[in-house]
């Protein structure tokens, strides 16, 4: 028998205060060990659920997406700095797009030859996991400094890939409901190329034209909570927005964050309105981050993948090889170019390409009327899992190698 320690329908106040203060423990611990604290708060969250003590909190796609992904990408992207990624965008946006693309092919066609799964399974599959996942590569790379461009590439691909895994994964699962081409909001689009269009741009427009907005709004006022409020605003509504119009809710909070972050401070919000907004999304953040991986911890503690050992392996053998897919490929492409990578570069994006509650979510979205929606989930899981604790363990190493060769930052 389990107990509801983090019950938040019979106690709000007292479980949100418990989750925080097992995620401040775990934050002193990680820095002291020197392990990532993403990694102890999945385990933490493990912990926690072999000893009983579970979250009747459920994992769901409406808690990830309308949540807490926005602050957590919203803060990302307020550290992106314009001149940089500019300069930076034929390589991200080569291996966002392009490599997202590859990957998902690559992880489709080995789970329906390997594992023998129908092919709009294994197409769902490999959309949910082809892109690297935001929150779990924002929390990996905090505090590794040594290598700013290495750190910077990581983000930045972690943040646009979305555009790419969602317009896959919608029409993914628009073919195994069988409609592809025939009804729908897609069937005005005519084909995927412009429904990428609509979902990467249309999502980019979003957050621009909302935020800009807000900025506006904003420097209007001298009051730094007004302003931080704003920024709230700006963060959560361009996502509800863009979600709302079937576009990229991650690509409208980027861009919302990217604006705010380059333009806002200094030009529309006053110097203690931009010091307080940095101070609330960095607090943001940490709340965001700590509530995600505690209660991905507890959901993995519960999947039965013993059950289904082969097919996990697979799938995380198959989800690594499409990783190097992505990457070695279309980093090639820039080896006589001033964007090239070294060896090491390459291998710390394959390696540190983390998967983690944006897959999940999509992955707890497919239709319960899929023949293999539960071994698809148990194989998400087993992925995230296998990420987060090798990964995730294993890619400082990687970061402490040493700064890579490239254009100076």
């Amino acid at each position: 028998m389990t107990t509801a320690l983090f019950d938040l329908g019979a106690n709000p106040g007292l479980s949100l205060g418990v989750m925080l203060l097992i995620a401040c423990v775990v934050a002193i611990g990680a820095r002291r060990l020197g392990f990532p604290y993403a990694v102890g708060l999945v385990a933490t969250g493990l912990g926690l659920a072999f000893a009983g003590i579970a979250s009747p909190v459920p994992l769901t796609r409406e808690l990830v997406f309308d949540g807490l992904l926005p602050p957590l990408v919203f803060e990302g992207a307020l550290h992106l700095r314009w001149p940089q990624f500019r300069r930076e965008a034929p390589l991200v946006l080569a291996i966002a797009f392009g490599g997202t693309l590859l990957a998902a092919g690559a992880v489709a066609a080995g789970m329906h030859w390997a594992v023998g799964w129908g092919w709009p399974a294994a197409a769902l599959f490999g959309a949910l996991i082809a892109a690297t996942d935001p929150v779990s590569v924002l929390a990996l790379m905090k505090g590794h400094d040594r290598d700013p461009r290495l750190r910077f590439l990581m983000e930045a691909e972690s943040l646009v890939n979305d555009g790419a895994a969602a317009v896959l994964f919608a029409l993914a699962l628009a073919w195994s409901a069988g409609h592809v081409g025939g009804g729908g909001f897609w069937a005005g689009a005519g084909d995927s190329a412009l429904a990428l269009v609509w979902i990467a741009g249309g999502g980019v427009v979003c957050g621009l034209v909302v935020t800009g907005a807000l900025l506006v709004l904003a420097g209007s006022s001298q009051d730094h909570l007004v302003e931080t409020t704003l920024t709230a605003l700006a963060a959560y509504g361009s996502f509800l927005i863009a979600e709302r119009l079937q576009a990229s809710g991650v690509l409208a909070t980027l861009a919302a964050g990217m604006l705010v972050g380059n333009w806002g401070r200094g030009r529309w919000l006053s110097e203690h309105g931009a010091l307080g907004m940095m101070r609330l999304w960095d607090f943001a953040a940490f709340v965001a981050n700590s509530i995600v991986f505690l209660l991905i911890g507890s959901r993995v503690a519960v999947e039965g993948f013993a059950q289904g050992a082969r097919a996990a392996a697979i799938g995380i053998a198959l989800v690594l090889a499409g990783r190097v897919i992505a990457v070695y490929p279309l980093a090639a492409l820039f080896d006589r170019s001033a964007l090239a990578l070294s060896g090491r570069a390459k291998a710390t994006l394959i390696w540190g390409g983390l998967r983690g509650a944006l897959a999940l979510a999509l992955a707890l979205g497919v239709p319960a009327n899929l023949p293999e929606r539960d071994a698809l989930v148990m194989v998400a899981f087993a992925v995230v899992a296998f990420s987060i604790f090798v990964q995730g363990l294993t890619v400082p190493w990687l970061l402490a190698a040493g700064p890579d060769e490239g254009p100076a930052v």
